[in-house]
C-alpha cells in the first residue's frame, strides 16, 4: 500500500465562500417569501449547518426545502472557482505519481458545474455526500482510501474545518489545514492540525512529508515505550 494526498472541496481547492452564502439567501427567500440578502445571515452562516441558518431565520422545514431549492439557488448564485495554485499544485502532484481524492460533502450531481473539468481529470477518486456518512464521521475519508489502496499512515488530508481535522483524526491520516479556508489558522491548529498552510500555492507533492514525518515520529514513540 502507498500514501495518498486526499482534499476537501468547499475552501480549500474551491473559493465557494459568496456562492455558499448567496445560495443561503436565496434558499431563505424562496422559503419566506421576502427577500434576504447576505447581509440578512449571521456572521458565521458559512461555517454553520445550513438547517440551523434557515431555522434561526424563520425557515420551516429547511431539510426539505433545502432538497427542493439548495440545488437551483446554488446554480445561479454560483462564483466558485478554485484558489489561485490549486490547479498547478494538482498537476505537480500528479505528475510526481501520487495518487489523488476528493472526499466532499457536496453532492455528487454538484461536482461537474462547481469544479473544472481539467481539475475533476486530476483526481483519482471523489467520495460525495450520499456516498458515506459525512464529516466529521471518518467513514468519507477510509472509503477514499480503499478505493485508492492507500495506507492511512502515509496519506494527508488537507481541510479547512474542524470537521476536516477530526475526520482525518479518526481515520488515522495526517490532518493538514487549509488556513486560507472557511474556519481560519487559529480554529484549525486548536483541532489538531499538523501543520497549517497559509495560501493554496503550497498545495503539491510536499504535501506528503507531512505523513512521512508524522509516521516517524509515532514509530519513534512506539520504540521508546
Amino acid at each position: 500500500m502507498t500514501g495518498a494526498v486526499l482534499f476537501d472541496m468547499d475552501g480549500v481547492l474551491l473559493d465557494s465562500h459568496d456562492a455558499m452564502l448567496a445560495t443561503l439567501a436565496g434558499v431563505a427567500t424562496a422559503a419566506l417569501g421576502r427577500r434576504i440578502t447576505v447581509a440578512d445571515l449571521p456572521p458565521d452562516a458559512v461555517t454553520t449547518p445550513r438547517v440551523e441558518v434557515l431555522a434561526a431565520l424563520g425557515v420551516t422545514e429547511p431539510d426539505e426545502l433545502c432538497d427542493l431549492w439548495w440545488n437551483p439557488a446554488l446554480a445561479t448564485a454560483s462564483s466558485a472557482a478554485l484558489f489561485p495554485g490549486a490547479l498547478e499544485g494538482l498537476m505537480a502532484i500528479k505528475d510526481a505519481g501520487i495518487t489523488t481524492g476528493l472526499v466532499t460533502l457536496q453532492t455528487r450531481d454538484r461536482l461537474s458545474w462547481l469544479m473544472p473539468p481539467a481539475a475533476l481529470a486530476l483526481l483519482d477518486v471523489t467520495v460525495c455526500r450520499e456516498d458515506a456518512e459525512p464529516k466529521p464521521a471518518p467513514d468519507g475519508l477510509l472509503l477514499a482510501l480503499g478505493k485508492l489502496g492507500a495506507s492511512p499512515f502515509e496519506t494527508v488530508f488537507l481541510g479547512d474545518t474542524i470537521g476536516d481535522i477530526a475526520a482525518a483524526r479518526a481515520a488515522g491520516i495526517t490532518p493538514l489545514g487549509a488556513g486560507w479556508g472557511y474556519a481560519g489558522p487559529a480554529a484549525l491548529q486548536a483541532a489538531g492540525a499538523a501543520a497549517v498552510l497559509d495560501d493554496a500555492t503550497r498545495i503539491g507533492p510536499g504535501l506528503l512529508e507531512y505523513a512521512s514525518l508524522q509516521a516517524a515520529a509515532l514509530t519513534a514513540t512506539t520504540r521508546t515505550r
